[in-house]
């Protein structure tokens, strides 16, 4: 998995009215969690612009400004409720022999039949959790759909693999072509056209005996 790299500033845990200050000089109070004691720094808000605004997963490296580093992720930020500027991240710190849970996303690759036959494509998890080592997390599920008929689903069980544990039954169903409720009503218009006409062939047929039979 990609990391990305955040340059912060390491600092004791402040009140609040530090923190407003803070956050009033672009700064971004943020804590590290899951090391011997939590780790408290700060970073300009800027430096958030590619792990925030992303629908990609990412692992992250801070660089502090005393020469120490701390591989983590991101476990949970806070916008302003208004403004939607960050106002504070908690990260959680990786150890290469030690599991996490992350969410990785779900890309869809191919093209649907069934959706060129008129199903409707169905994407039911565009995340999945997952438990694996940092070495073992995928940038994202890649799905191929390209043999995805109407009817056809993509199930959890697919996915697996020995690097890592889906958080999800196998059952789930990620992606799937079910038929258009306007295809099925079209189909049956077509069919009672054609009943129609079917009777009305056999009234002509009927009429041209009479005919003959006078």
């Amino acid at each position: 998995m990609k990391s990305i790299t955040i340059k912060g500033s390491e600092r004791e845990s402040v009140g609040k009215k530090a923190t407003k200050a803070l956050r009033n000089a672009g700064k971004v109070p943020c804590v590290v969690y899951g090391g011997e004691k939590p780790l408290h720094f700060t970073a300009d808000e800027l430096e958030f612009r590619d792990l925030v605004y992303t629908p990609n997963a990412h692992t992250v490296v801070i660089e502090l400004d005393n020469g120490g580093t701390v591989d983590a992720i991101m476990q949970d930020i806070q916008f302003h409720p208004v403004t939607d500027r960050i106002l504070h991240v908690d990260f959680y710190q990786l150890f290469k022999d030690k599991e996490i849970t992350m969410n990785i996303p779900v890309r869809l690759e191919g093209n649907s039949p069934g959706v060129r036959n008129g199903g409707r494509l169905l994407f039911r998890k565009r995340k999945l959790a997952l438990k694996a080592l940092p070495a073992n997390l995928p940038d994202f599920f890649d799905v191929d759909i390209s043999k995805l008929k109407i009817g056809d689903n993509i199930l959890v069980e697919s996915l697996l693999n020995d690097d890592f544990t889906i958080l999800h039954p196998d059952s789930t169903v990620v992606v799937q072509v079910k038929t258009q409720r306007s295809a099925v009503a079209v189909d049956e218009d077509e069919d009672e056209e054609g009943a129609e006409g079917e009777e009305a062939t056999a009234e002509g047929a009927e009429a041209t005996a009479e005919g003959a039979e006078s």
